[in-house]
């Protein structure tokens, strides 16, 4: 607890009264910081935090990148801006060396500025010096160095902006009205030019890992969706070395997801697109390998090792593998499909898909949370969204919230009952048929984008016999892996540990999951966990 004496050096408290700096210092929270732990995140309630001991730096990250953008020292504090206009930090703060701060909520600050008003004024002059630099750098203008040129609803462009967006690689992109004749997408650097690149292409390029570097490792993670990076974020922070191999970009089906209203801890919702850059930069940082543009194509479990082989024939030998593959979108039945897919027809849909839906005739397929939250976000942007349902209601699989949020949007059409029996158009999408249980009847409908929410399933098939599975494909783990013939361990396996001892499986992939962000989350976490203990088995 910091002592009246100590608040008296402080210059901004130094004039207030003896009753003033008693209360002050019974109210305040008084923190010791290691060096680079944070005291405060960028969103985070507002607060203010004074420097005791030590010194703090201010970071924010402007095109993609964390950077120092000032420094406290004793004395100096930090949350003016929160505290006059009463919104969450716009910025971040961390302990530059060892330090100490202490920290004001807003019932502390505004009962000490009731008793002494030179505080509020004091902190209101710093906050508005600190929106003045905040408004410089708001104006900074990306330095990309990557460059996509491609019409608006090409599926290759589509393809290679969801694979940058999704691997956080800025770029510029530069939409044609008539597709070239050199044909498309372009993908261009300082001293390159790539016309429709495969994916990996595009990866060395922009300077994405696609090798592992090294053939052993501790934990090999397959699959970077919420699952697989937790389990690398924790794997990495244990000290175990992890790579993480991802056929395409990190998020999985969460990293598509428009918004996430129900993860604990962000009370306005995120993006799938944006918890999975923070849990990715946070793998990254402690250490993990993303090797992304690699799939695996056999796991081979081998007493205390397993045997990870990927495309083209490099093998990995791993004390520990996880299975974090998640699951397909499923695909709908209907003939003609082919011919639109990335041309009007997406399978998810993510916030870099806003371009294809501004002003355009949206319409989405199916009934659960995800559909609920794309049709919402595409609503800001489309010139109508509709819903088509094949159920009787939405009430069967989407949560209230999201239903209350739809009732109330005059932009949103839900059509129950009906589903697309067919697709028209040159060389794009135009319009659907949609059949209309209630009436017997098909009306055909303008419709330029049709996203594409009707479930998914476990592509689980590469799997080798050793590794069970339940009667959808999904893999069994703990005791229902314990009670399968591939089992012959003379111990019982761990809660997520699959009929091959040292294969874990995680998330969506899992059969029993919950097929939430939140509990995949929770799998990673516990997945590293049991790896301790797997490790620590006699060998």
């Amino acid at each position: 607890m910091i002592t009246v004496d100590a608040l008296r050096e402080i210059p901004i408290f130094a004039p207030l009264p003896e009753s003033a700096l008693t209360y002050l210092a019974g109210a305040v929270e008084d923190i010791r910081l290691s060096p680079g732990e944070y005291f405060a995140h960028e969103g985070d309630e507002r607060a203010l935090f004074v420097v005791i001991e030590g010194g703090a730096e201010i970071t924010k990250v402007i095109n993609g990148e964390e950077r120092v953008i000032g420094r406290r020292r004793p004395g100096h504090f930090f949350g003016e801006v929160p505290m006059t206009l009463s919104t969450p930090f716009p910025a971040s703060g961390r302990a530059g060396v060892a330090s100490r701060v202490i920290k004001l909520d807003a019932a502390v600050f505004y009962t000490l500025a009731a008793a002494a008003p030179s505080v509020p004024a004091r902190v209101a002059g710093l906050a508005r010096a600190y929106l003045d630099s905040l408004q410089e750098m708001a104006a900074e203008q990306p330095a990309t160095l990557v460059r996509v040129v491609g019409p608006r609803r090409d599926a290759g462009t589509h393809a290679l902006v969801g694979f940058l967006t999704r691997n956080q690689v800025a770029f510029d992109r530069v939409t044609l009205d008539e597709p070239s004749a050199d044909g498309h997408p372009v993908l261009e650097t300082a001293g390159t030019r790539l016309v429709d690149p495969p994916m990996r292409a595009v990866a060395e390029l922009v300077g994405l890992d696609v090798e592992p570097a090294s053939a052993r490792y501790d934990l090999v993670i397959l699959g970077a969706g919420p699952a697989g990076l937790t389990a690398a974020v924790n794997g990495a922070a244990e000290g175990l070395t992890t790579v993480v191999i991802e056929g395409l970009a990190p998020g999985g089906q969460a990293g598509t997801s428009t918004r996430i209203e129900n993860y604990t801890g962000f009370p306005f919702g995120i993006s799938g697109d944006d918890l999975a850059s923070r849990a990715l930069k946070q793998a990254k940082r402690l250490g993990a390998e993303i090797v992304v543009t690699r799939t695996v194509t056999a796991i081979e479990p081998r007493g205390d090792r397993s045997r990870i082989t990927l495309d083209g024939g490099t093998v990995l030998e791993a004390s520990m593998a996880v299975i974090a593959t998640g699951v397909a979108w499923r695909t709908l039945p209907v003939a003609g499909i082919e011919r639109f897919l990335g041309s009007g027809v997406y399978y998810g849909a993510a916030r870099s898909d806003s371009s294809l839906a501004q002003g355009a005739d949206v319409c989405i397929v199916g009934a659960g949370n995800s559909a609920g939250q794309a049709a919402l976000f595409f609503s800001r942007h489309a010139r109508s969204v509709t819903i088509l349902v094949r159920g009787p209601s939405l009430a069967t699989s989407m949560s209230r919230y999201l239903i209350d949020q739809i009732v109330a949007n005059d932009g949103i059409r839900v059509a129950v009952g009906s589903q697309i029996t067919g697709f028209h158009g040159g060389a794009g999408l135009e319009a659907i048929d949609v059949h209309d249980a209630d009436t017997g009847r098909t009306e055909r409908r303008d419709a330029a984008v049709v996203f594409v929410m009707i479930g998914a399933d476990a592509a689980t098939g590469w799997l080798p016999p050793a590794i069970a599975r339940d009667a959808h494909g999904f893999i069994v783990t703990g005791p229902d892996a314990a009670d399968t013939p591939q089992w012959t361990a003379p111990r019982r396996p761990f809660a997520l540990e699959t009929s091959a001892p040292g294969v874990f499986a995680v998330g969506d992939v899992r059969s029993g999951s919950v097929k939430r962000v939140a509990a995949g989350v929770g799998e990673g976490g516990m997945a590293v966990a049991f790896a301790h203990a797997y490790l620590a088995l006699p060998r």
